[in-house]
């Protein structure tokens, strides 16, 4: 009768502790959607920083030009989902990625993607290749994207 006693007592116990440990993970990795946009664009300004500048720029003149037109990636495993993207190629350039999977069935999916998505977006067309840096908070997302959008854009090579 002891052993049953302490061993509920010991589920219970985990179980509190895990809900504590992801409710404090979840908001402070996940902004509420409320500041995402302000939050994209701090980001966005930060990413600007004179190294990144830099070596963007010279990444961007040693790049070789893609064939124009759009390209979907393979569709890859970002943990709760699925990320693929397709690359919009113009004038030899990416100059837009669509999001045709993604994540969106838990509350928490939605909300990392939210934030995520057009932070990765942007990095892409900025530097004009998939090795983007990754988002902090949406590590499994950002990797999936780096995947599916360097499949699209190998397919793109000139």
């Amino acid at each position: 009768m002891l052993k049953k006693i302490i061993t509920t007592a010991f589920v219970l116990l985990t179980f509190v502790i895990y809900s504590v440990h992801q409710r404090g993970e979840t908001t402070s990795i996940v902004p509420s959607v409320s500041q995402t946009t302000k939050q994209t664009t701090a980001t966005a300004t930060d990413a600007s920083s004179s190294n990144t500048t830099s070596m963007n720029q010279a990444m961007t003149s040693h790049m070789a030009t893609y064939k124009d037109g759009s390209y979907t990636g393979s569709s890859a495993d970002a943990y709760y989902g699925y990320i693929q993207v397709k690359a919009v190629i113009s004038g030899g350039q990416l100059t837009d990625v669509q999001f045709l999977q993604h994540p969106k069935d838990q509350r928490n999916s939605v909300e990392i993607n939210n934030y995520a998505m057009p932070i990765l977006k942007q990095q892409a067309i900025k530097n004009q290749t998939a090795q983007v840096d990754g988002v902090s908070g949406a590590s499994d997302t950002s990797q999936a994207f780096v995947q599916s959008l360097g499949d699209a854009l190998s397919q793109a090579k000139a």
